[in-house]
Formats: structure tokens, C-alpha cells, sequence
């Protein structure tokens, strides 16, 4: 492998994980802050979803699609999922200590800071509630705060669907956010990476007194950060490639990434199919 530093390893790929196209709101972010670096995204869409799975087996499934991402020889892997992240991101950072990972977390510390009301609201799904990771948040950032959770599992169908403003979304937020605008939160923060391209509806559904918390923006911080200690930003004033592998449909993969991030994204994208084999992530053909 090369040494951090030099221009071989700087220009090398970001990788990003998900368990589909909602860790697609960290690549966007990425891509704004960070646009001559290319980078490889997976979306295991074969397991998808992540977050009603037990913590274990959304383990195995993380590790290898890491390991092909390493085998794709990126510099940085962003674990662009909530669920992962707290299933496997200790491990992770065991397996591979030769490689930097950036991880999501709910960000717990911003709305306990900020809340008027000292009562702040969380949404996620049921595995990333389980793990030691939010455990941990909690309790590092929410001393004398009061912390309201729901798992939202359906917003991860709607966002996976591109299904993000109907009339349909708008009942799913509403009836999904009732108990927690009772119990008058004035901070939500979004746990899951599906849930930012909800935003617009979510903030519909509370109002404009509820601050949308939203730590896309800063996952992507943080991981320039680390390629800045590391001397691994790319150097290159052009542009760089995104090349997207789903273990789903390749067609469907785009039609929502068009909904997403928009036609022209989704018509220029490098879309390829990958398949598992046991525990083992391949690129497959077609």
C-alpha cells in the first residue's frame, strides 16, 4: 500500500457504504466540499433494509462490502449509514487499522447544545437505537437533557423509493413525528442517512419552530479532515468520477438516483452491478 502523503495515495478513491442510496445525501455532500476527489459508492441494496436486522449480520454484511472497497484500493472509507456505523464501525477500525474510517453518529451533542425546550427528538432505526455508539452519544452529550426516540423504518422504503414529497410521505412523516412534537422537542435530529432527502418534508410536518439537524455536512468535514492529516487530499483541479455499485438492480438504482440528485447525475452516472458470494462482495457483469 502506499504511504500516506504521497501523490499516489492522494489520488486513490473515497469509498462510501450504504445499505442503499441514503448515504447518496453524504455523497452529495462530499462532492460539494470536496469535488476533485472520486470516489467509489456501494449501495448493498440486496440486504437492504439494514435497520430492522439483527446487529450481528448487519456486521458481516458492512465488513464485506468494506473489503471490496479496500480491494478497489480507496483511501478513506465514509460508513455512510447509521445502522452500520453502530453495528460495525469499532470492528471495522480493528479489521483494517491501515485505514481511516469516517462514521455517522447521531448528532446528539448539536441539538442538546441548542434546544430552548430541553427536550430534543431523534429518529433512526431500531439497530442503530441497540448500539453502543448511540449509547455512548447520549451519554457523552445529553446530560440534563431529555432525548425522545422513534425508529422511522419507513422512511428509509420512501427514500428508497424516491417517494420523498407525496402525499403519502407527508402522512408517513406526520403519523411517524406526532408522538414527539407532543412531547415538545424543539431539535430532531436526523439518524439515518435516508432521512435528509425527507428534510423538506419533515420540516413541513413540525414547523418552523423545530430545527432539522442534519450532520451531512459534517460527516463530510470531518472526512477532509482526515485526508488533510493524512496528506491524502487530491491535488487535482478538475473534477473527479463517481463510480456507483449496487448488489441490486443497476436500472432501478439509477431511476432513483434520479430522483435524488437529479436527471443530469443520474444520466452521466457509471452504474455497475456487484454480487455476493458467501460473505464476499464481487463485481458481477452486466
Amino acid at each position: 500500500m502506499d504511504q500516506p502523503g504521497n501523490i499516489a495515495d492522494a489520488a486513490r478513491p473515497i469509498g462510501v457504504l450504504d445499505s442503499g442510496v441514503g448515504g447518496l445525501s453524504i455523497l452529495r455532500e462530499l462532492r460539494a466540499q470536496l469535488p476533485a476527489e472520486d470516489v467509489i459508492y456501494v449501495a448493498d441494496q440486496a440486504h437492504i433494509p439494514y435497520g430492522t436486522r439483527p446487529i450481528e449480520q448487519v456486521r458481516t454484511f458492512t465488513v464485506g462490502v468494506a473489503r471490496f472497497l479496500i480491494e478497489q484500493g480507496v483511501k478513506l472509507i465514509v460508513v455512510a449509514c447509521n445502522t452500520a456505523s453502530a453495528a460495525a464501525l469499532y470492528r471495522l477500525r480493528e479489521l483494517f487499522p491501515q485505514l481511516p474510517f469516517v462514521g455517522m453518529e447521531p448528532a446528539v451533542k448539536p441539538a442538546a447544545r441548542d434546544t430552548r425546550t430541553g427536550v430534543i427528538g431523534v429518529i433512526a432505526t431500531e439497530t442503530t437505537f441497540q448500539g453502543e455508539l448511540y449509547a455512548s452519544v447520549v451519554g457523552r452529550f445529553a446530560q440534563g437533557v431529555r432525548v425522545e426516540t422513534r425508529a422511522c423504518p419507513e422512511f428509509v422504503r420512501l427514500a428508497e423509493a424516491g417517494d420523498t414529497q407525496s402525499p403519502q410521505a407527508h402522512q408517513a412523516v406526520r403519523q411517524c413525528l406526532q408522538p414527539l412534537l407532543a412531547a415538545g422537542i424543539d431539535q430532531l435530529v436526523l439518524g439515518c442517512t435516508h432521512f435528509p432527502f425527507l428534510k423538506e418534508t419533515i420540516q413541513a410536518e413540525t414547523g418552523p419552530d423545530v430545527t432539522i439537524v442534519d450532520p451531512s455536512p459534517a460527516v463530510a468535514r470531518q472526512a477532509g479532515r482526515v485526508l488533510e492529516g493524512r496528506g491524502a487530499l487530491n491535488p487535482a483541479d478538475v473534477p473527479g468520477r463517481v463510480i456507483y455499485y449496487t448488489s441490486g438492480q443497476p436500472d432501478r438504482f439509477r431511476a432513483v438516483l434520479g430522483a435524488l440528485l437529479g436527471a443530469e447525475c443520474a444520466a452521466a452516472a457509471d452504474v455497475r452491478p456487484v454480487a455476493w458470494v458467501g460473505e464476499t462482495l464481487r463485481a458481477a457483469s452486466g
